[in-house]
């Protein structure tokens, strides 16, 4: 098909940018397609191609849709992929348009968690968690409240502060620019890693599954065991659930999700609760996975190991189980196991810098594209992990948001343009849901002309059984 003009630009930009994505998901194999985009480029506020990454991002995760669709379901070629941009630019910030009950299902970031003026430069809190709060309370030795913090603040260097928010167990990012974060220990390691890392962890286990009779979705019959939190592990297990996945959720009843942030996140999933410091609950989530075909979790590196569940044991007793685990500052470098959040890693990579566009201020992404774009990425790791265990070879994948701020930053960056005026009605839908009437964004994107849809309301958080449906 030739594009029309309207598709020319987008679509010569995604090639390449596909590309990035699909080299390491696939080992260097063609995509099963193009990507056909509709709609306006500047939807979105940037100096940097938001709406392109956007698109690719989408993009490489249903062109990953479409080729499991063409193994499991014996089509006689894989789907045709196409995204729209202005569904885009309500998808990529889903979480500000979800409502319950007419009400903002989610708030916004919590008073604390903004930048703030150090004694040479800035720094980025976040404090949207009481016990992240707390604790950078505890370092600063503030009262709670935007202008106690500043004026603590400013007593500070922005690198001691950093350091010593990490070091009581809170996060913080200095703002750094581009090129300082290209010559830092982190940036350095993070540089170094593929965009997608995608682990062989043994071979020989064929798996001759299709999909179930009349089933239309890729995933359709897949099971996906879902350990994340906050934006880009939700994103990636929720895309796994509009592609036909049954997904659970499992939560620490210790360290509880802010109910309102679940809304977004947990459409098309289920939801329960399970300690795994518990010996009995941490058998059962074994139970789970010995029939799972997906874990995806937003450990920090190796913090699962203290559960018996390393990435080596893990291939050792569920040799058929893909595995996707997301970070925010990468597996490798000195802040492997140190937590973060997109707003942070904006800060810290240079992106806040690049987004002030001349103003003394640091600026911000108009969305939330590092989560996001990560949790497509993963999404596209997990459906290629299955496809590749089609041939025998089981895969353990690996994304960061530092890594996906590194390929942002690789994009050209421009003046900042104007975003264009959307209606956001048409990407939206309605759902009775066990809290209520909840409105979300529909997800993004079709194969072979059919919208995706949420296969079920977002359940209420943490109140399911931790066990698979019946019918999966």
């Amino acid at each position: 098909m030739v594009p029309s003009p309207q598709r020319v630009y987008n679509g010569w930009v995604l090639r390449d940018l596909i590309g990035d994505i699909w080299r390491p998901l696939s080992g260097d194999a063609a995509p099963p397609g193009e990507v056909l985009v509709d709609g306006p480029r500047d939807v979105l506020a940037s100096v940097f191609p938001v709406i392109d990454v956007a698109a690719a991002s989408v993009g490489a995760t249903l062109l990953a849709a479409a080729a499991l669709a063409h193994a499991r379901h014996d089509l006689e070629k894989p789907p045709i992929v196409r995204v729209d941009t202005r569904h885009l630019a309500f998808a990529i910030r889903s979480e500000r348009f979800t409502t319950i009950n007419g009400q903002p299902g989610r708030e916004g970031f919590a008073p604390l968690s903004q930048f703030f003026a150090t004694r040479d430069g800035w720094i980025r809190l976040h404090a949207n968690y009481p016990w992240h709060r707390d604790r950078t309370l505890g370092v600063l030795q503030a009262d709670p409240t935007p202008e106690a913090v500043a004026q603590a603040v400013r007593a500070w260097d922005r690198e001691a502060l950093e350091e010593a928010i990490f070091a009581a167990g809170s996060c913080a990012a200095a703002v750094r620019s581009p090129v300082e974060w290209g010559s830092h220990p982190q940036g350095q390691a993070v540089r170094s890693l593929p965009l997608i890392d995608m682990l062989q962890m043994a071979t020989g286990n064929t798996d001759d599954d299709e999909a179930p009779v009349g089933a239309q979705l890729p995933a359709a019959g897949v099971r996906v065991l879902d350990l994340t939190r906050v934006i880009a592990g939700p994103v990636c297990t929720r895309t796994l659930a509009a592609l036909g996945a049954e997904v659970l959720r499992i939560d620490a009843p210790h360290l509880p999700e802010m109910p309102q942030h679940t809304l977004d996140t947990l459409a098309g999933k289920r939801s329960a609760l399970l300690d795994l410091r518990q010996a009995e609950e941490l058998e059962r989530f074994k139970e789970l996975l010995s029939s799972a075909d997906v874990l995806v979790h937003g450990y920090r590196p190796g913090a699962l190991a203290q559960f018996g569940l390393s990435s080596e044991e893990l291939a050792e007793a569920y040799p058929k189980l893909t595995v996707v685990s997301l970070s925010a500052w990468g597996h490798a470098g000195p802040w492997a196991g140190r937590r973060g959040f997109d707003s942070l890693v904006q800060a810290a990579s240079g992106i806040a810098v690049c987004e002030a566009d001349g103003s003394p201020e640091p600026g911000v992404l108009p969305a939330q594209l590092l989560d996001h774009a990560t949790g497509y990425f993963a999404a596209a790791a997990a459906l290629m992990g299955l496809m590749r265990r089609r041939d025998g070879h089981t895969y353990h994948a690996r994304v960061s948001l530092a890594r996906t701020a590194t390929w942002v930053l690789d994009q050209p960056v421009g003046p900042k343009s104007e975003a264009v005026e959307l209606d956001p009605a048409q990407f939206l839908v309605e759902t009775e849901g066990p809290a209520g009437r909840i409105t979300l964004v529909t997800p993004p994107g079709e194969l072979d002309g059919i919208p995706l849809h949420w296969p079920r309301p977002p359940a209420r958080y943490g109140t399911d059984p931790a066990t698979w449906s019946e019918t999966s």
